[in-house]
């Protein structure tokens, strides 16, 4: 499956949305669905951090996706540095402005096509595993595992499936692969998106020589921890 063309419109995509993402996470905009979804939306934010937190990132950390700092700030609280990747100047550049910290180092790249040139104690990607083409599934975790440290462990969150996780004026998602996203000012990109539920995608994992936990919180998330088993 050729699937660079769609890979370098995610790319665009999200260089394009790097003002407006953080909309998504703090629910405003054309992502506001009322308080009561905002209430259960920040709900569940907190179990993902408090998760993070009881993962304990440490030493050397890696975060792959990095966006605008929006988990790199919990990152830098306790890693001693943070090698952060992202194919998009624009986030990183936000993602600096936010975390201000001579700790986290930017890395410019497509991590379809990037390799890691260390070893490392702690991986993170948020939002990230869900914009994996399915034939990249296994090359990409090949990846995560030749960039940890013996011992090391690698940390995850994503979406679950949901309309409402969407902005409102957002065509109906399915469970194709590939979702229509729209920016404020009216702009269309394909991008692709692969929803995981948390039994399946642990059992996969496990068969992929990982070992640990895969869980979903009650209406928006999944999040991980898992270790090679090799």
């Amino acid at each position: 499956m050729d699937d660079r063309e769609i890979l370098d419109e995610q790319i665009a995509y999200y260089r394009a949305r790097a003002e407006e993402y953080d909309e998504w996470w703090f629910r405003t905009g054309r992502y506001d669905r009322g308080a009561e979804q905002r209430r259960a939306w920040f709900s569940e934010v907190a179990q993902l951090e408090a998760a993070l937190r009881d993962a304990r990132p440490a030493g050397r950390v890696l975060e792959l996706a990095c966006g605008t700092g929006l988990w790199t700030r919990h990152l830098v609280e306790s890693a001693g540095s943070v090698t952060a990747v992202d194919a998009s100047p624009e986030v990183s550049r936000l993602n600096a402005e936010r975390v201000r910290s001579s700790r986290v180092q930017y890395v410019q790249a497509d991590l379809f096509q990037w390799q890691p040139e260390a070893l490392y104690d702690f991986v993170f990607f948020g939002f990230w595993l869900s914009h994996v083409p399915e034939p990249r599934f296994v090359d990409f975790w090949r990846m995560v595992r030749s960039a940890l440290r013996p011992g090391g462990q690698a940390f995850f969150v994503d979406n679950l499936f949901g309309q409402e996780q969407t902005a409102t004026n957002h065509t109906a998602i399915d469970r194709a692969g590939v979702v229509e996203r729209k920016l404020n000012d009216g702009r269309t990109f394909n991008i692709v998106k692969v929803f995981h539920e948390a039994a399946a995608l642990q059992a996969r994992l496990g068969g992929l020589g990982w070992s640990g936990y895969v869980r979903s919180t009650a209406r928006f998330f999944i999040y991980g921890s898992v270790r090679p088993t090799e």
